[in-house]
């Protein structure tokens, strides 16, 4: 695939390349010279661990205090909740 240098030195990445491998716009790119000439590659993202939002709410039919936790979240352990509730005032 072709693509040009524009006149700030920015280069454009086909967008299958992109998709291919997962870069985003802001992602940083590592430049690397080579006798055939210049290889990038994507820097490894730290890998983050998905945050479930969560909030106290009152349960409907005890009144009592409950967590409530976004669908899709995995079952709640016990270090799970007392992590969240390290951060309660």
């Amino acid at each position: 695939m072709d693509t040009k240098v524009s006149v700030k030195g920015n280069v454009m990445l086909p967008t299958s390349l992109r998709r291919q491998l997962g870069i985003k716009a802001g992602d940083e790119l590592k430049a690397e010279l080579r006798d055939e000439g210049i290889l990038l590659s994507p820097k490894a993202k730290p890998k983050r661990k998905k945050r479930y939002k969560t909030r106290i709410a009152t349960d409907p039919i005890t009144g009592m205090a409950v967590l409530d936790v976004e669908d899709g979240a995995p079952e709640l352990t016990n270090e799970m909740v007392r992590e969240m509730l390290a951060d309660f005032p």
